[in-house]
């Protein structure tokens, strides 16, 4: 009885400093949340609004005449934008990445849809297939298109082979050769998605459609496509913004022939020195870049609906 008593009468030992701090966190949700949040957010300030904040100012400021930054506020790099010469620039851009996104869908949606209907062990086996080039360096994969497309690579040498062509066929330092190496470098990123959302897609509502009467074309068009138009929409804007923006690509496989907005952007920053200029550039492509996703985000859920 008395080692009862004593057990019972026994103040509780004091929790440990830490046990008292993980208990306030848990009773305020404001500082769970900060803490969830603020690392992120800190991220997110310190890389990427600060130095858009910092590039939003050099776009109106002046350029010196050594390549020095004149802090005056102006608008000349913009009004200068809408010149012919990089007018043409950002259309032929907005060509080329709308050709590559509508080739990468054309190809991408047959090889998701294979992908999602066959076995397991193969789609296991084409996901990796479609990682593959992920596995080695964007440089070097565009130094082997090169390898390929130029007049004594190996494409031009099998059609001399075959007797179909007596001279080579120029194909390197054109626009084929950067759409080639712009479909090869970002078709990855249009079949993951595709993928991701024809894997759910409910199939049933195939033979539903069918024993309606509906044909393979109107099955498609009004069954599969509306349904899994997420993928296609997050495929096209995956492909499309970093192919608008690309200047390796362009610049290794078009030669100086092919000039692409970041070909403009980067001889503004790296040759010319005109960085006034060249922020004020990149703040009109990120604009216009906006807002095409805005409003491909709405076409897209205005279909769907």
């Amino acid at each position: 009885m008395a080692l009862a008593e004593r057990v019972e009468t026994q103040p509780e030992r004091p929790a440990s400093l830490a046990a008292r701090v993980v208990d306030w966190i848990r009773r305020r949700s404001g500082v769970k949340l900060s803490l969830v949040l603020g690392p992120g957010a800190f991220w997110l300030v310190v890389f990427f609004l600060i130095p858009l904040g910092v590039v939003l100012a050099y776009s109106f400021a002046s350029r010196g005449a050594y390549g020095q930054v004149i802090w005056r506020l102006t608008l000349e790099n913009y009004t200068r934008f809408f010149d012919w010469l990089y007018i043409r620039v950002f259309l032929v851009s907005v060509w080329i990445a709308l050709l590559t996104t509508v080739i990468c869908l054309v190809i991408g949606y047959p090889f998701a849809f294979v992908m999602a209907r066959v076995p397991r062990r193969w789609r296991n086996a084409l996901l990796v297939l479609v990682m593959v080039p992920f596995w080695t360096n964007f440089l070097v994969r565009t130094y082997a298109i090169m390898l390929l497309l130029r007049n004594e690579g190996l494409i031009n040498s099998a059609l001399r082979w075959l007797g179909i062509i007596e001279q080579p066929v120029t194909m390197l330092f054109t626009t084929f050769a950067v759409v080639l190496g712009l479909v090869y470098g970002y078709l990855p990123f249009m079949i993951l998605p595709l993928y991701a959302s024809i894997e759910k897609f409910d199939f049933t509502l195939v033979e539903a459609a069918q024993d309606l009467g509906a044909n393979t074309w109107q099955v498609f068009t009004r069954v599969m496509l509306p349904l899994t138009m997420p993928g296609v929409v997050a495929g096209s804007i995956l492909v499309f913004i970093p192919s608008v923006g690309a200047f390796v690509t362009p610049d290794l496989l078009g030669g100086g022939k092919v000039v692409m907005i970041g070909n403009l952007i980067q001889q503004q920053f790296l040759t010319v020195r005109h960085w006034p200029f060249g922020s004020a550039v990149s703040f009109v492509l990120m604009a216009v870049v906006l807002i095409s996703t805005m409003a491909y985000f709405r076409v897209g859920g205005e279909r769907r609906v």
